[in-house]
């Protein structure tokens, strides 16, 4: 056995982190690169608390990730925390030795009532929505992916011989099995014969402006009737994403969406929106499908749903669902108490509307400080989004390539300014693309103090890269 001495000759490091800089060189020994997404500044992220992370020294910076589109109410909310714990039956006064007589945090091949409740709860909610009439049974997992796995299995079983999936081109569904076979194009490897890839209208919205304009239709409708005629009968599902996330953040037209669901009604075929990082307020609506009025047969949801703790889960047509027998759709952890407690848990933010009304003005300051980048600065080539939502298309300059760029600036928002503002963000999207999602709860008066700090930071790069 060999053991790693030194740290690899890219290991990230930053000027006055020193622990942070130690949590980084061990993790190098321990832990294989490709756990974990590239980005450059590789935050050592030590506490977490609203709307903020904290490095191993103990310095703040915005999170405009919200982890991964996850804590859309902010990290570690002390209400969300308290009702979790009541959803599990975990009380103050409770002993602090031996056990606890509480929900237990497995109940396989069982059915604890917490699990009832949530999906109960979520169908309920769904439901009340406009589009969530075909909401009528969860089917859960662990993670986006397993989910998106299994609304596709169930599709597929639905009706033998309608094998043909149908996938937007440029999508991220997941890195797993089925979930892998419909994202990305047919360019990739190793493609599942049964996916065939349609045209995604990015070069119409490419920029929010450009999505405010009326898509001509057309061309999408010529081919869907190619596809039509090539495969007939065979064509059994089509998934999508109500904005391409991983494909760098375009956000189409709602007339496009709507084409590709009445597609699917005409030639019934199960119409898949795969809602993982849109749900739970991301687009300016508590479920996309509503905000861009469609009724999915199945909605795939994740992330936001259980704000950090592990969850997702595909909700849709009872008789869909029915295709699937017992066992073809279950796994250890799916549907566990925990996570049924923080969908319990976050259902109830979200019920009085409190959280939706603060997002709507969020998202003004948001937009507004993104199209001052886009208008003074010849980095930004482009700002394309909505709600809580948002893509930064870099620009090359100076023969400085635009994925460069777009790293210098996730670098230098993570460095700050010399006001001690420091953002975090991920690395690129589509290789030039940086995402800007805080939580829907952040303050305004700090929203719009960060927004300012970008692009001071962001000026600041822009005068480098051009010298």
């Amino acid at each position: 056995m060999t053991t790693a001495t030194s740290a690899p000759a890219d290991a990230i490091e930053h000027a006055n982190e020193p622990k942070s800089n130690a949590v980084r060189l061990r993790l190098t020994r321990v832990e294989p690169r490709c756990q974990r997404t590239f980005t450059p500044s590789l935050a050592a992220i030590d506490k977490a608390q609203g709307s903020y992370v904290f490095t191993a020294e103990g310095r703040r910076l915005a999170d405009f990730a919200s982890g991964v589109l996850v804590v859309n109410l902010g990290h570690n909310p002390a209400r969300w925390w308290q009702r979790l714990w009541n959803y599990m039956g975990i009380g103050p006064g409770q002993g602090d030795q031996g056990f606890l007589s509480a929900v237990p945090l497995t109940a396989y091949n069982a059915v604890p009532e917490i699990e009832v409740r949530a999906c109960e709860r979520l169908i309920e909610t769904l439901r009340a929505q406009p589009g969530g009439a075909r909401c009528e049974q969860v089917l859960w997992g662990a993670s986006g992916s397993e989910a998106i796995q299994k609304a596709l299995w169930c599709s597929l079983a639905h009706k033998p011989g309608k094998d043909v999936i149908l996938a937007t081109r440029h999508g991220f569904h997941g890195k797993k099995g089925l979930a892998r076979a419909v994202t990305g194009t047919e360019k990739d490897p190793d493609r599942d014969p049964r996916v065939r890839f349609i045209a995604f209208p990015t070069a119409e919205c490419a920029d929010t402006s450009r999505r405010r304009e009326k898509l001509d239709l057309a061309p999408y409708e010529r081919e869907l009737a190619s596809i039509k005629a090539e495969y007939g009968d065979r064509l059994g599902s089509l998934i999508t994403e109500p904005y391409l996330g991983g494909g760098g953040s375009f956000h189409p037209q709602h007339e496009y969406l709507q084409l590709l669901q009445r597609f699917c009604r005409e030639n019934d075929m199960v119409f898949i929106l795969d809602e993982v990082q849109a749900n739970f307020g991301r687009t300016g609506k508590l479920f996309a499908f509503t905000q861009y009025g469609l009724e999915p047969d199945i909605v795939v949801l994740g992330k936001g749903l259980g704000n950090g703790v592990p969850v997702a889960a595909a909700v849709g047509r009872a008789d869909i669902f029915a295709s699937l027998g017992y066992g073809e759709g279950s796994d250890t952890y799916s549907g566990n108490p925990l996570a049924c407690a923080a969908v319990l848990a976050t259902l109830d933010e979200f019920a009085d509307g409190k959280v939706m009304a603060h997002a709507a003005k969020l998202a003004e300051i948001i937009e507004s400080g993104l199209a001052r980048l886009q208008r003074e600065l010849s980095i930004v080539a482009h700002v394309r989004g909505e709600g809580a939502v948002w893509g930064i298309e870099f620009a090359a300059l100076n023969g400085h390539p635009a994925s460069e760029v777009a790293n210098a600036c996730v670098e230098a928002c993570y460095l700050g300014d010399a006001e001690g503002f420091a953002i975090h963000l991920l690395g690129p999207l589509a290789g030039k693309v940086v995402r800007v999602s805080p939580p829907l709860v952040m303050p305004l008066d700090d929203a719009r103090q960060y927004m300012d700090a970008m692009f001071g930071i962001l000026s600041s790069v822009c005068k480098r890269l051009a010298a």
